[in-house]
């Protein structure tokens, strides 16, 4: 008996996901429960167990294509009746989360827009060109790009790097953000522990400066009463953003078990969909990659971001007196619709304060 296996609604409103792997091929005997296939979300990787035992008759979407819930992957066991789903429009189009919201927003019917991108995708520059009354060019292009097409090696932008590359081009493109950096003299503070201190400091500080723990929701800003904290780590698929709950309330000890659980769970790409979740305000620091200063962008929807950068011993002036401390820069970059300068740079100041406190 044939059974369809269809693309499930993985939860947190998916509309759809990206075939990121392959864990069988066609005439592999599966188990129930056996892995089958990797998706991506616009937030993580999901491996997902095989649902029935039998022959993998026929894959039906490509590592790399991107399609709605419902669709159905693969055929275990026989040929089925419809070997693929037929979604109703628009989730039939192939859209990433992150266009199908600027479409709503801007008010274009995505059935109705010409795709320009891999694989009938249709991008976030075709939506914007809908909505002001132009057409995606559809063209081949110039002949002098055959050239260019052999120079080097090319690769799709797939799985996390698009993602990245979606959400980081549209903060950039509609935030109006603006970085405010001042030292910090880390002076007693141990290294080891830096992160989990800065993370309760900032959570300390979001409450006094509730207008950074906000976000901005068409025409209101949502003033948010949790202090959730996305902390970004590298990983060899690209940068992700765990988040650490009740960073206001919690031990810095409690605060550096969940970060180390998070961080070694986003470089083997085991993080939980819920993991990458509902922050509320996010930090970076690259560790011993920090430059002396660098301006993130704005993980949105939050409205601001704080950064700490490299820590080295400097000379310093204290009591009059040239002295040699670990400084290092601290940053906030903040949306500039919702939070005046003074107001960022005074919350800048108040995370330092609690920082040089601490030691």
């Amino acid at each position: 008996m044939a059974y369809a296996f269809k693309l499930p609604d993985l939860g947190e409103g998916l509309t759809e996901g990206e075939v990121s792997r392959w864990l069988v091929a066609e005439g592999d005997e599966v188990a129930e429960d056996d892995p089958l296939v990797e998706i991506q979300t616009d937030k993580t990787t999901v491996e997902i167990p095989s649902p029935a035992s039998g022959p993998v008759t026929r894959i039906l979407v490509a590592a790399g294509e991107v399609v709605p819930v419902g669709t159905v992957l693969v055929v275990i066991g026989g040929e089925p009746e419809e070997p693929r789903s037929e979604p109703a429009d628009p989730a039939r189009v192939q859209a990433t989360p992150l266009v199908r919201r600027v479409a709503q927003e801007l008010g274009v019917d995505l059935a109705a827009v010409a795709p320009t991108g891999a694989g009938g995708r249709i991008t976030e520059d075709d939506v914007r060109a809908a909505a002001a009354g132009g057409r995606p060019v559809t063209e081949q292009p110039p002949s002098n790009s055959l050239l260019q097409a052999s120079e080097g090696r090319r690769e799709p932008l797939r799985g996390v790097r698009r993602q990245i590359a979606e959400h980081l081009s549209r903060a950039h493109r509609e935030i109006p953000a603006v970085t405010y950096v001042e030292e910090c003299d880390f002076s007693g503070i141990d290294i080891a522990m830096l992160l989990p201190l800065v993370l309760r400091a900032t959570a300390e500080s979001l409450r006094d400066y509730p207008e950074l723990n906000a976000r901005l929701e068409g025409d209101e800003i949502v003033y948010l009463e949790r202090y959730d904290l996305g902390i970004a780590v590298q990983t060899e698929q690209g940068l992700v953003v765990p988040v650490v709950r009740g960073c206001d309330v919690r031990s810095p000890e409690e605060l550096r078990a969940d970060i180390d659980a998070l961080a070694e769970r986003a470089r083997t790409g085991t993080l939980a969909p819920a993991e990458l979740r509902g922050s509320t305000f996010t930090v970076t620091s690259a560790g011993k990659l920090a430059g002396l200063l660098v301006t993130p962008l704005i993980n949105a929807p939050e409205v601001g971001i704080l950064g700490v950068h490299r820590i080295a011993p400097r000379p310093v002036v204290r009591d009059g007196e040239i002295v040699v401390r670990p400084v290092g820069n601290i940053s906030v970059t903040f949306d500039h619709r919702v939070v005046d300068g003074a107001r960022a740079a005074a919350f800048a100041l108040d995370v330092i304060g609690r920082l040089q406190g601490s030691g």
